[in-house]
């Protein structure tokens, strides 16, 4: 690569060949050698290999393995020549920290699961819980099956019951480990299998006096409905005595936007299985989540949504949806603002199923929700680049709004309003 291309500045000074990635061609801030002996910058290598290559960008020769070796020497090269061009505006690279050591993850949890002293196996499992938090890559490394078993078992020890503090802390621990984690279906079922272990999540959801123990129990029940694949075990956990109460009212919460956030996506995870929306709606979850919507992030605000959509689909949901909005009169001007402005195309398609169902035959509605533009949001839609449900949805709502909308004729004979998904 050196000599191939022209030099780079930056903040007027020239970047030397050998301190640029050969894929971005940028100053490198986390240089790796890979198998061929090529240096690149670990983002950028590893989502080459992310993508599905798997030969050397610079050389093209195969990659025998994935190993990143962290280039320290070059790493200090260049941080040396930073500090020397600092007064031109060249800013240090800062040291990366690298991922937690798969040898140390193990000890740790070999600490954590057999150690005959409560305050080693709690020391250990909150190390292990500061490394997960530390950052993604070190979440790569312990998010092993054998950990994921492991904590499984640590998490649950005691059965059903709550212990006394002290001697349930390291089941605390382990939870708040698992609540970082994504689940297999293997590992989902191991927990969904066990009524035992689900009373213990209802238990610890909806009345542990931690409010930190009570989300993690939340995490690691979406964990589970997220990591089954089958709508029969959905239900079973969404099902459990304690499951639905406690996850709507830690969306409830106040001030505590992760307590939100973590119900809300247990609330839609469950929702996902039918049997659940009834229960979900008697537990209060369409008070509890549409009081939110306004208030959450992009993907949070398209779960939320979702689980609207989905609550309205079941017997009551329609009702305790627009009584959660303080009626209709309040419920379509905030699906239709959740569908405006930079919401995604998630947001919106499922904002306009849950419009689908709140407007239903009454005209009032349907020319509030007209004159509050729509139309103009829904036509965006079905142009649009989003899912062809997406669209569906959109023209079934507009051949709803047709008797409140002059101009529904020209444009459904249009070729977009047409043309089949």
């Amino acid at each position: 690569m050196p000599g191939s291309v022209a030099p780079l500045d930056l903040a007027g000074v020239t970047i030397p060949h050998h301190f640029r990635c050969p894929i971005s061609l940028e100053l490198m801030r986390d240089p790796v050698t890979v198998c061929t002996g090529q240096t690149y910058d670990r983002a950028n290598i590893e989502a080459w290999v992310a993508t599905g290559n798997t030969t050397c960008p610079v050389t093209r020769a195969p990659l025998t393995d994935f190993n990143l070796i962290p280039n320290h020497n070059l790493r200090r090269i260049i941080q040396d020549w930073c500090v020397a061009h600092r007064s031109l505006g060249v800013e240090r690279i800062p040291t990366p920290k690298q991922p937690a050591d798969p040898s140390l993850v193990r000890s740790l949890l070999d600490s954590a699961a057999a150690s005959s002293s409560a305050a080693s196996r709690v020391v250990a499992l909150r190390r292990l819980r500061s490394l997960a938090r530390e950052s993604d890559k070190n979440r790569a490394v312990i998010s092993t099956h054998d950990t994921r078993s492991a904590l499984v078992e640590i998490a649950f020890e005691g059965g059903e019951q709550l212990g006394l503090p002290e001697a349930d802390q390291p089941a605390l621990e382990a939870m708040a480990v698992l609540a970082m984690l994504p689940l297999t279906e293997t590992e989902s079922v191991a927990v969904a299998s066990r009524p035992e272990r689900l009373c213990r999540l209802g238990e610890m959801v909806r009345r542990h006096p931690s409010m930190e123990a009570r989300i993690n129990a939340a995490a690691v029940i979406e964990a589970v409905a997220v990591g089954a694949r089958s709508a029969e075990t959905r239900a079973s956990v969404g099902g459990t005595n304690g499951v639905m109460e406690g996850l709507v009212a830690l969306a409830e919460q106040r001030g505590n936007p992760r307590a939100v956030r973590v119900g809300i996506r247990g609330l839609f995870a469950l929702c996902l299985a039918k049997e659940n929306r009834g229960r979900a709606v008697a537990a209060g979850a369409a008070a509890a989540v549409v009081g939110r919507v306004g208030e959450l992030a992009s993907s949070d605000a398209e779960r939320a949504l979702a689980t609207v959509e989905l609550l309205c689909r079941v017997e009551g949901g329609r009702e305790a949806v627009v009584a959660g909005w303080g009626g209709g009169e309040e419920a379509v001007p905030a699906l239709v603002r959740a569908m405006a402005g930079k919401a995604s195309w998630r947001a919106a398609e499922h904002a306009a199923g849950a419009l689908l169902a709140v407007l239903g035959p009454s005209e009032a509605l349907q020319m509030k929700a007209v004159a509050l533009g729509v139309v103009g949001h829904l036509l965006l839609l079905v142009q649009g680049g989003c899912s062809d449900r997406a669209k569906r949805k959109a023209q079934l709502l507009l051949k709803l709004l047709r008797s409140a909308w002059p101009q529904y004729d020209s444009i459904a004979n249009s070729d977009d309003f047409l043309r089949p998904f």
